[in-house]
């Protein structure tokens, strides 16, 4: 596969600027300089000049402006302009694809579903934009009619992470944009390239509609300071932000100090319960891609296993047969499972993680190695691991974005299962496997799983669109993508309307005069 193609296609310089307002692009080369290379081979790809804080600041001041207009365009409207990038981007779904997968490492499988992601919350936004609805409540005074409605919010802020470059930003700016909202993209500066080329793609059709400005703007740059700036701007309303736990703490407490709203999608340390009366048949696979897909890179990647002692030891031996059939390589094959890690920093992580979960007294009983030689140049590359340990390790407490998959024992029933599930700070994605209907049932009870994603036999792994999208304690609170969650990007407005002669005051309340 031909990447120099690929990036050509997509309007990928060797040199790239770093902001963006829409069709035109910011001219900053004095911020610093940053230089891609993919981890799959180590080899450069090009560089991002990053923004500066006048950058910022006029992309702020254009999207103030196009927010003006754009609020007024009838929401099916907007929706229409949705649905034509959604189309754009069916038409670039090959090569925008095979970029996520070669800047970021994940499989060109995984690469090519992410831009389709990017297609299905198109189709979603569309529909929703015929919807926006509110509610009509009974009134107490007679001749009076109440209801509620939603109203754009104004410049919506997106903090993506490099693990999902470009699905994430794609949840938050095509609904916020049904709603009337206009999108500011801070993309991970460990991925920009692929934002850059999604930034191209959607001016093809803002400039086919004769658009303008600001309605979906882009900036790639320091987060001490454009980073910074755009948590401490009044005039962004609302900033979606993914990513780790300190950095969405760090993020809520500025944006809370000047009554902001956040949407926060941060640390995952999700789990899977095997009961006596799971079938493996469908477990053992399901744990397989939850835990090294996208080479445990996702936030919903599962990192706890926890498995009756009963059938420990069968499920164990079933584990290290399938680790065994995982193929390790360049992503671009698409016969490869996993591929690298997005850097070397994350490789030092992870083996920093398997030295302390050793002092601890766990037990590494597959993999975990660095690996090298051919195909391996990059440094990137790790076998997935699997590690007998217990829920109270503080390194199992804690999120090593990494393909390590803790095994743990629980004794008697469902209820002491859940209890060591739900004993960890996060509280994303979480799923059971079992044929017993008590079971399944008591875990999505109020008294079982904690989390915001809650699966029978199915992993933690790869939610559908159509669904809300997050969690609960350290993993932030927000939802996003599907369900009810595009309120998150309006304001909630309650009208009441006097059409009668007379002025009856609430609570039956006298005030003559």
């Amino acid at each position: 596969m031909e990447i120099g193609k690929i990036l050509k296609e997509l309007g990928i310089e060797e040199k790239n600027y770093g902001s963006s307002t829409g069709q035109t692009w910011g001219k900053t080369t004095s911020d610093g300089e940053l230089k891609i290379a993919s981890p799959t081979n180590g080899k450069h790809i090009a560089s991002v000049y990053q923004a500066s804080a006048k950058d910022f600041e006029n992309i702020i001041n254009i999207g103030y402006e196009a927010f003006k207009m754009w609020r007024k365009v009838p929401a099916p409207k907007r929706g229409e302009i949705v649905r034509q990038i959604g189309v754009r981007l069916r038409d670039y779904k090959n090569p925008l694809g095979t970029l996520v997968s070669y800047e970021m490492g994940k499989s060109i499988q995984e690469g090519w579903g992410e831009v389709q992601e990017m297609i299905d919350i198109c189709d979603f936004a569309v529909g929703m934009s015929r919807q926006l609805y509110g509610f009509t409540m009974q009134s107490e005074r007679p001749s009076h009619r109440m209801y509620d409605q939603y109203h754009p919010l104004g410049i919506v802020a997106t903090i993506s992470a490099f693990n999902f470059p470009v699905a994430v930003w794609s949840w938050n700016a095509m609904l916020a944009a049904v709603c009337g909202d206009v999108n500011l993209w801070k993309p991970s500066s460990k991925t920009p390239l692929v934002a850059i080329a999604t930034q191209k793609i959607v001016a093809q059709v803002l400039k086919e509609n004769n658009l303008p400005e600001g309605i979906f703007s882009l900036i790639v740059g320091k987060g001490s300071t454009v980073g910074e700036m755009l948590l401490n701007s009044k005039k962004i309303p609302l900033i979606s932000v993914t990513g780790s736990t300190p950095v969405g703490r760090h993020a809520a407490e500025v944006v809370s100090k000047r009554f902001g709203r956040t949407i926060l999608e941060l640390g995952g340390n999700n789990a899977i319960i095997i009961t006596p009366d799971a079938d493996l048949k469908l477990a053992i696979p399901a744990v397989l891609f939850g835990s090294v897909g996208t080479a445990g890179q996702r936030c919903t990647t599962t990192r706890r296993l926890i498995i009756h002692e009963s059938i420990f030891d069968k499920v164990k031996e079933s584990l290290v047969k399938a680790y065994n059939s995982v193929k390790i390589g360049d992503p671009l094959d698409e016969k490869i499972h996993m591929g690298p890690l997005v850097d070397k920093s994350a490789v030092d992580t992870m083996q920093n993680a398997l030295v302390q979960v050793k002092k601890e007294g766990g037990k590494i009983f597959y993999g975990g190695e660095v690996l090298t030689g051919a195909g391996y140049e990059s440094g990137c590359y790790v076998k997935p691991c699997l590690v007998e340990a217990e829920n109270h390790f503080k390194i199992v407490q804690d999120e090593t974005f990494a393909p390590i998959l803790y095994l743990i024992k629980y004794k008697g029933e469902i209820d002491e299962a859940i209890k060591v599930h739900n004993d960890v700070p996060q509280g994303l994605s979480s799923a059971i496997f079992t044929n017993n209907l008590r079971e399944a049932e008591e875990f999505l009870s109020c008294s079982g799983s904690d989390c915001g994603i809650a699966n029978v036999n199915i992993g933690t792994s790869g939610a559908e669109i159509g669904g809300a999208f997050g969690g609960e304690k350290e993993t932030g609170g927000g939802r996003e993508s599907g369900s009810d969650a595009w309120k998150a990007y309006m304001r909630r407005q309650t009208n009441t309307i006097n059409y009668s002669t007379e002025l009856p005051l609430a609570q039956g309340i006298k005030f003559d005069i």
